[in-house]
């Protein structure tokens, strides 16, 4: 088995840790931002498990349908989401929970109801899927009208992540205090940008560089939070991108 078919095994395992820590503190504090981090970093641990199939095993309309859905669509926009919450404690941030929570039923339905055409025959277990998926789904003008929603989840998750997350290492950096918090957040901040720019580049026909982008976000975005960790009294006393 080569170095790339095994790194997204590795990306979900750290996911996997990443999602239990995440969920752990949610059973503990039953914050809504810590439900939507653990509900995206599932849904990106999903995508990554879904290229190591596809990689070893070969094609599953199934293990397709989780990788586009949970991967390629919505997982950026539900950690963004979950930023968002923890930053701003506005009303009409409930009303973006909503859409999202609708947007993501539509874009599994809209996935449904073209599963029945996708081209099985066009895959190549030696390319990533990013790379060939273009080719599996009917275009936009056939009636595949899911991959015109995939842009606005994950430039609203871009945003809201990385932007989030600078914003709080700024603001602890302009108050100098809690230097792991302005640490952590940077992590994070290019943790998201690395698997960005590595999807960018696949979608260029760079799709070599997906694999490893993957483990490095997942893995920056871990040292983020764990770097960003604090006492339960000093989380509550000010805000972070991913806090503990």
């Amino acid at each position: 088995m080569t170095a790339t078919r095994v790194l997204p095994f590795i990306s979900t395992f750290v996911m996997l840790v990443f999602t239990v820590s995440v969920m752990q503190r949610y059973m503990a504090r039953r914050r809504l931002h810590f439900l939507c981090w653990g509900i995206g970093l599932a849904m990106f641990g999903i995508g990554s498990f879904a290229e190591a199939y596809f990689a070893v095993a070969g094609w599953s309309a199934l293990i397709f349908f989780g990788w586009y859905l949970f991967g390629a669509a919505l997982n950026a926009a539900w950690l963004g989401h979950g930023t968002l919450l923890l930053l701003v404690r506005k009303r009409w941030v409930h009303v973006l929970t909503a859409a999202l929570v609708i947007g993501s039923v539509a874009a599994a339905a809209l996935l449904i109801s073209v599963m029945p055409r996708l081209d099985a025959s066009a895959f190549n277990s030696a390319l990533p899927i990013s790379e060939q998926y273009r080719e599996i789904m009917p275009a936009i003008s056939d009636g595949a009208t899911v991959r015109l929603t995939t842009p606005f989840f994950n430039i609203y998750g871009l945003i809201t992540l990385v932007g989030g997350a600078l914003w709080s290492g700024w603001l602890f950096l302009r108050k100098r205090v809690l230097p792991n918090r302005v640490i952590g957040n940077v992590l994070i901040a290019v943790g998201a940008l690395a698997i960005a720019s590595a999807s960018t580049l696949t979608r260029l026909g760079y799709g070599q560089y997906l694999y490893l982008g993957e483990l490095v976000a997942a893995t920056l975005m871990y040292a983020g939070f764990v770097t960003a960790s604090a006492p339960a009294a000093e989380m509550e006393a000010s805000p972070a991108a991913l806090p503990a």
